[in-house]
């Protein structure tokens, strides 16, 4: 694997951390404090900014350092997240996905957008702006002029603006059994290089994220460490000696170090093959460091400190040292039996439980799209040459029982299972599509000047990943239409005695073999008048033209069609709602819309799950072979004389358990002969569209229900009204696929184009 499928792999792996970033602050937006929630979030830069060091791309570092130190200051309770704060944080969010991208593709940055955010994180983690943790935390200093033991000196004052404060305690109790003494332990020794710097990596946070695998004590070395004169500003002279007992197997504690252990000589041994090889390291006793704390306050309080006070603290160290040098080495040789014979065990459940996590954890591979379209073409094949075979032996088997009759049967189902199995490889949630969602919602709003909030549901709603690469556009157009024309601003908001804060709900569910995207506000919605007079204005439509309130709110979707006052970076060039309707029928799918003045409008996506295979009912019409989706069928029937209504001129009516519902002569619509047929003489299919309500369309005679692979009859012919697509049947004939939907709006006068008469297609 050469450099650039490894910097691939990283990026891919960004967009999953990116994803998770967004979906972990939105959850903190909402009020989730849950401390698994502020870490992933944190571990999603963190992660971000490893990889980017190891790469060199150095503008991705820097701002991702910034925005962990933030983070970090949240995690650690030094900084509340209230709205404010993390209004920032998604902005940031938002720039360090910009920042990927711009490494991943070769773009660029608004680097002045990138600096404001840069210094209000940097503000944010110096505590300047007012938070309710900061006022608690407010009296603490007094806190520290309490007595203390006798035994240990006084609680040092904070040496720095990060808050670190020394805390004091005694060794005295190191000879008793400790509190998870029966938990594997390891020997760590991390020693950065000055490469892991360079890279704004932090050796202090990677402590800290490796003390939360458990119970841990830590050494500082400092002999490598030159004088004054000799020090290199960006050298790396420190390393740490660290003893950590845990339950998470020695993988665990590599996971802390994996952006960071090309930088850095890092060993991890248990810590029986440890005192093997060192004769009882871990029992060595850690010697402080004499350092006076109070030279790091600028405040000048180390002029305070008498010569009295440095004496006493000077002895208390000392005799500190002494009895925990005398404690551990009598406690070494009561423990080391102990520890001799338990290690092994404890070695043993450690293994056990790594393997336990890995046999529990998700597995998954990367696999190029490529490779699953292939594998899905293939399917296809399959698929017809399977439905081909079946059709030579029913055409040459009268007795329908022979064993090659009930060996094709298995086969059909055998093809079945595997084409559902492959169709679920490419079946993706909505998440991604949706979290998009959410900074275009910020951006409009921020531009705008307007308070709203987006809810999603249905984010693990799966579809097939041709439909999820495709939902971005509509869905782009669609959020910026109701963020700029539904919501309305506060003071219209307040004056109508809503809340000043709008609601975008942003749905999907699936219905009837098809995924129902719905995305609702709860502003203004559709001004019907204005609408109406604009479309007259344009020249859209006549003005004397009757007009229903379904027709007057479709006519946003025609193209050039805006009521925006003035072209904007957001509007007014009246492409954004004909986009949507174009990109949803390019789909296969429709698009509704259900509007109530002052209440607001709901958009109503109706989508195929797939758009490769569909179960439909072949069907002859007019000599003609047809297929109708079977997700579009309510119901089949035989008319009867008795049932069949005349309704003006040209329209009839077929009786169904006391209703009255159209009738629609399918041959008829597409041109594919002059006059109606007689409905006593044919099939009727009660069919059910978005919009449309029922409709009973008429056709000659049902061959059967097959499943059929999608062929696109624009790539390869090109748009026919009325038709959806195209498959090849058993017998290797085509079949045109009905467009339902085209078919019931056509029944309801909205014409086919002539010119395009399907008489020259069959």
């Amino acid at each position: 694997m050469d450099m650039n499928e490894i910097k691939e792999i990283f990026f891919q792996e960004c967009e999953e951390q990116l994803a998770e970033l967004e979906s972990g602050l939105l959850k903190m937006n909402d009020g989730d404090r849950d401390p698994e929630t502020v870490n992933a979030v944190f571990r999603a830069v963190h992660s971000i900014k490893g990889g980017a060091g190891a790469f060199g791309l150095d503008d991705l570092v820097a701002f991702a350092h910034v925005f962990e130190t933030t983070l970090d200051c949240v995690r650690s309770n030094k900084l509340e997240p209230t709205q404010d704060v993390l209004k920032v944080m998604l902005k940031s969010a938002d720039v360090l996905a910009d920042l990927t991208n711009a490494a991943r593709d070769g773009g660029s940055v608004d680097e002045s957008r990138s600096r404001g955010l840069v210094k209000e994180l940097e503000a944010l983690a110096n505590g300047e702006l007012p938070s309710p943790s900061a006022a608690a935390e407010a009296p603490a200093p007094k806190a520290a002029a309490k007595p203390a033991p006798a035994a240990a000196a006084p609680a040092p004052k904070p040496t720095d603006d990060s808050g670190f404060q020394p805390i004091p305690f005694s060794f005295d109790d190191f000879g008793g059994d400790e509190a998870g003494s029966d938990l594997p332990a390891y020997e760590v020794t991390f020693k950065p290089r000055f490469e892991l710097y360079s890279k704004g990596n932090d050796a202090t946070l990677l402590l800290r994220d490796l003390s939360r695998l458990g119970e841990m004590t830590i050494y500082c070395n400092m002999d490598e460490l030159p004088g004054l004169e000799e020090l290199d500003p960006e050298g790396a002279y420190f390393f740490w000696n660290v003893t950590i007992k845990t339950d998470k197997g020695e993988d665990a504690i590599r996971t802390v170090f994996e952006f960071a252990e090309w930088d850095c000589d890092l060993t991890i041994k248990p810590v029986d093959e440890a005192a093997g090889n060192t004769g009882a390291n871990e029992e060595l006793p850690m010697v402080p460091v004499p350092f006076d704390l109070s030279i790091l306050d600028e405040t000048g309080a180390a002029e305070d400190v008498s010569g009295a006070a440095a004496a006493e603290t000077a002895a208390a160290v000392a005799a500190a040292e002494t009895a925990s040098n005398v404690t551990q080495m009598a406690a070494a040789a009561a423990r080391v039996e102990k520890k001799e014979s338990a290690a092994a065990a404890a070695a043993a459940a450690a293994n056990a439980a790594a393997q336990n996590n890995a046999a529990g954890a998700g597995q998954t591979i990367r696999v190029d799209l490529d490779r699953v379209d292939r594998l899905i073409n293939l399917v296809g094949e399959l698929v017809i040459n399977q439905a081909m075979l079946s059709q030579s032996v029913i055409e040459n088997d009268t007795t329908g029982t022979s064993s090659i009759n009930m060996g094709l049967e298995e086969l059909q189902q055998l093809t079945r299972e595997i084409q559902d199995s492959v169709m679920a490889i490419r079946a993706q949630p909505v998440k991604p599509v949706f979290q998009r969602m959410s900074r275009i919602v910020r951006e409009i709003a921020d531009m705008t000047g307007k308070s709203i909030r987006l809810i999603t549901e249905g984010e693990n709603t799966e579809v097939d990943k041709t439909v999820i690469d495709k939902l971005a556009e509509p869905l782009t157009h669609m959020i910026r239409n109701a963020v700029d024309h539904g919501i309305e601003t506060p003071e219209k908001r307040a004056a109508a005695g809503k809340n000043t804060e709008g609601t975008v709900r942003l749905t999907a569910k699936h219905r009837s073999g098809r995924i129902l995207i719905e995305l609702a506000d709860d502003g203004a919605g559709i001004n019907r008048e204005k609408v109406r007079q604009k479309a007259i204005d344009n020249d859209l439509i006549p003005a004397d033209a009757n007009l229903s309130d379904e027709e007057i709110d479709n006519l946003i979707f025609l193209p050039g069609f805006s009521t925006a006052d003035k072209i904007s970076d957001i509007s007014g060039r009246g492409v954004g709602m004909d986009v949507v309707k174009r990109s949803i029928q390019a789909l296969g799918g429709r698009i509704n819309i259900t509007s109530k003045p002052g209440h607001g409008s709901v958009f109503t996506m109706s989508l195929p799950l797939t758009l490769a295979v569909l179960d439909g009912m072949v069907v002859t019409v007019a000599g003609q072979t047809l297929v109708v989706p079977l997700t579009a069928i309510v119901e089949t029937l035989q008319p009867e004389a008795s049932a069949i209504h005349s309704f003006g001129a040209n329209h009839r009516l077929i009786s169904i358990r006391n209703s009255f519902c159209p009738l629609v002569d399918v041959g008829r619509i597409l041109n594919f002969r002059a006059t109606q047929a007689n409905p006593v003489e044919g099939v009727a299919l009660l069919v059910e569209s978005e919009g449309g309500g029922q409709r009973a369309l008429m056709v000659d005679a049902i061959q059967g229900q097959r499943q059929v692979v999608i062929k696109s009859l624009e790539a390869n012919y090109t748009h026919v009204p009325g038709i959806a697509a195209a498959t090849i049947l058993g017998d290797g004939r085509v079949a045109l696929i009905l467009d339902v939907d085209a078919v019931v709006g056509a029944s309801r006068g909205q014409s086919l184009k002539a010119e395009m008469s399907l008489a020259a297609v069959g």
